[in-house]
């Protein structure tokens, strides 16, 4: 899926912890506290459980698909001569994006629900958090989506289907990639809002794979404009 509106370059909780990890605050170390955090969270974490490997396979899926998928379009445009129209290639496409989008939520809220909610967590103010991140996530998916219209999303440039100009209105305007962004804020909003520590190590799976998806992207994308540009230039 698209995460940028620039064709050209596409775009600790003391509380868990305690005062005494690591030493007791008098004597900090960052580095040793993070892992004291990383260790209570994975101790509620089960990872041979069916639910949490279902989650992980799905959440590193998906962007190696459309990634794989799309670019094979673009190399041999297959799908656009095999339905006859790029438009309902990419079309095809967004809808076995979107199935597997579902399916990756769904295995990501079974993974949640099959393992042990964090006491510290399950707090109302820790739920208004949740809930406001999700409604983050919800506006930046949302308002990505709108801005950058169906083929533009759903990577309608492997396709041929090129954007004239970037995008820069709303939330483009204030945040690059927000489509990516705004999804991992869903599910770290989810995850808090079910007082999970099994939906924090999930999300940071999340971002990690829309930072690896962004690498293996934007440099492809950017190379597809520079193409257009320097093909418009020698037709001027």
């Amino acid at each position: 899926m698209k995460r940028s509106g620039n064709p050209g370059a596409e775009a600790t909780n003391s509380s868990v912890a305690g005062p005494d990890c690591c030493g007791g605050l008098g004597n900090i170390d960052f580095r040793q506290a993070d892992f004291c955090v990383m260790t209570r969270l994975l101790g509620y974490v089960d990872p041979l459980d069916p639910s949490f490997v279902a989650a992980v396979i799905t959440i590193t899926f998906n962007p190696l698909y459309w990634n794989v998928v799309a670019r094979w379009e673009h190399k041999t445009r297959k799908l656009s001569r095999a339905f006859g129209s790029p438009y309902l290639a990419c079309y095809s496409l967004s809808v076995t994006i979107l199935l597997l989008n579902f399916l990756r939520s769904h295995c990501f809220t079974q993974a949640m629900l099959s393992q042990p909610r964090m006491e510290s967590l399950d707090t109302p103010a820790a739920y208004s958090l949740g809930l406001a991140l999700l409604g983050l996530g919800v506006v930046l998916v949302l308002s990505s989506f709108f801005a950058l219209g169906f083929t533009g999303t759903f990577l309608g440039d492997y396709f041929g289907i090129l954007k004239e100009a970037r995008v820069t209105v709303f939330p483009f305007n204030i945040l690059d990639n927000p489509m990516y962004w705004g999804s991992t804020a869903n599910y770290l909003g989810w995850a808090i809002m079910h007082a999970s520590p099994t939906g924090l190590l999930l999300t940071v799976l999340v971002a990690l794979t829309y930072i690896a998806a962004l690498l293996y992207e934007e440099p492809f994308t950017a190379e597809i404009y520079r193409q257009k540009a320097s093909g418009s230039h020698k037709r001027s």
